[in-house]
């Protein structure tokens, strides 16, 4: 896996995909603040759910308030992007500090869910549903 560092500015890169959602992150020493797209993580995530798997990566390995996060996300619904910031903020922090890859590997972290939406076929009213039967 490639670590990606910004040399000008120190920070750590990492890019997320989740469905058709991108997340491009950036992690720099802080105090734990989590900025999505320009908003705070709860402006932006207003479903628990997605909150904690945003932060899922940075509890894993206690680093939920000494680094500060920039997400940029595009595509997708905010399910995809949430799933893409994870992913994101794990290869990140890989970047950030090489302890972290043995943990997040074992874990899961770094794996990309490789689920996509199934393509719609012709003759069919979706990708597997067929027509309705008449019998007249």
């Amino acid at each position: 896996m490639q670590v990606k560092k910004d040399a000008a500015t120190g920070d750590s890169l990492g890019t997320g995909r989740r469905k058709s959602a991108i997340a491009r992150v950036r992690i720099r020493a802080g105090a734990g603040k989590i900025t999505v797209n320009g908003k705070e993580l709860k402006d932006y995530f207003t479903v628990e759910k997605e909150r904690q798997q945003v932060v899922e990566s940075l509890e894993a390995v206690s680093h939920r308030e000494d680094v500060d996060v920039d997400i940029r996300c595009t595509g997708g619904g905010v399910s995809g992007q949430a799933g893409a910031a994870r992913l994101g903020i794990a290869r990140a922090l890989v970047a950030y500090d090489s302890n972290t890859f043995a943990h997040f590997r074992g874990n899961g972290f770094l794996t990309r869910d490789s689920r996509m939406k199934e393509r719609k076929k012709y003759g069919l009213r979706g990708a597997r549903r067929g027509t309705q039967f008449s019998k007249r």
